[in-house]
């Protein structure tokens, strides 16, 4: 039989069954995956680059299109494609953001929009000098902890600060929004330093409060890069990270976070960090990761009849 099989335990697990691409190669589509299998930037339990391969096989759960209780079908015609991993060295950062950052150039001008599959939180920074010619940058981050550390154990490189980084060099990025902030451990000096650059610091105290406040402080009408940081959920949602944080996202929360980013603006790309799914034997964090991403390309892909709100930010038209 030539014909993919429907189970999700058979055939070669790319995303969503999508065929293999090359990244530099001739093709289209509207979704492009990427892997980007690199932690050892963490500062504490490793196993991030594992999830490329985690992330892919549990996709194959849920390969779209969709058709809900509603009777609506979701994702019919998006178009997928897996490029694959960025093929990186075992112990040289700087070189291993070089390679991420032209990976991530090429998929963007081959589709609509890119979905990267990190990784530790370092691989965001080099993601992002692929999207340095987005007019006004915005950020809507996910996550436990605010990762604009300056450095960390003598490194400036590190999980802790990607988006220090990407502010220092991007003059294109205008602002983050950062939600689910929680924990006993936050160095002072970023924390003054996101604020004085006017960046949005939402605690998670505030989402569980006042979810509906919350949703209204999200950008609006703007070029928005997501990205997601697996440990901004509960760990007794999603135990597979490296630092987890008590009393995070429920799973109800952490969508409807996404889902109304993506209604409110033009989504320009995606990344899935800091999954280690060895640290979770049940193989429900990548589960859930992976309907995560699905359940956010459905907001991102309009259904027909639907208001055409979600122009996407490849530069492939």
């Amino acid at each position: 039989m030539t014909q993919p099989s429907p189970l999700p335990y058979q055939g070669i697990p790319t995303f969503a069954r999508a065929p293999i691409v090359d990244p530099a190669g001739d093709w289209t589509a509207d979704v492009a995956v990427l892997g980007v299998p690199f932690d050892i930037a963490l500062g504490f339990r490793p196993g991030a680059r594992f999830a490329p391969r985690a992330l892919r096989e549990a996709s194959l759960r849920s390969v779209p299109p969709f058709t809900g209780l509603d009777g609506v079908t979701r994702l019919q015609g998006v178009t997928f494609a897996d490029a694959g991993d960025v093929i990186l060295p075992s112990l040289e950062p700087e070189l291993a953001h070089e390679r991420t950052t032209q990976a991530a150039r090429l998929l963007r001008q081959q589709c609509r929009l890119p979905v990267f599959l990190g990784g530790d939180h370092s691989v965001t920074f080099p993601l992002l000098r692929a999207f340095d010619n987005v007019p006004e940058l915005h950020i809507v981050q996910l996550d436990a902890h605010l990762d604009f550390t300056d450095t960390r154990n003598d490194t400036r490189w590190s999980n802790s600060s990607p988006f220090r980084r990407a502010c220092e060099v991007m003059e294109n990025l205008v602002h983050i929004t950062t939600i689910g902030l929680r924990g006993l451990r936050f160095d002072p000096e970023a924390v003054a330093a996101a604020r004085a650059r006017g960046h949005t610091l939402i605690p998670m105290q505030d989402v569980a409060a006042d979810f509906v406040g919350v949703l209204e402080r999200l950008p609006q009408g703007k070029n928005v890069y997501l990205s997601i940081d697996v440990d901004g959920f509960d760990p007794a949602v999603i135990p597979a990270t490296s630092s987890p944080e008590p009393d995070g996202f429920t799973y109800a929360q952490g969508m409807g976070l996404l889902a109304a980013t993506a209604r409110r603006n033009r989504i320009v790309g995606l990344d899935l960090v800091e999954l280690a799914p060895n640290l979770d034997p049940t193989g429900r964090s990548e589960l859930l990761m992976a309907r995560l991403i699905m359940e956010t390309l459905c907001e991102v892909f309009p259904v027909d009849g639907e208001t055409s709100r979600r122009d996407t930010g490849g530069e492939h038209d």
